[in-house]
């Protein structure tokens, strides 16, 4: 019968993650879990548009007063 335990293995040993195997000898088959990062799909702009971008007005003060903010009232 086949039972399943979880372990790291690292440096030639192994780190139970579970309640320990209660065995002294036995027959095991090892599947490797290798830890890989999904691909990110960075989204790129155009080069044709490189230099184009344009700062339009104060970009310090805000676009309308105070007495017109409502998380103010």
């Amino acid at each position: 019968m086949l039972k399943n335990y979880e372990a790291i293995y690292e440096n030639g040993r192994l780190t139970w993650l579970t309640a320990q195997p209660p065995i002294q000898n036995a027959r095991v088959m090892i599947t490797i879990l290798e830890e890989t990062s999904p691909p990110t799909n960075r989204r790129t702009p155009p080069t044709s548009i490189a230099g184009k971008g344009k700062t339009l007005g104060n970009i310090i003060s805000p676009i309308i007063d105070e007495q017109e903010w409502e998380c103010l009232k």
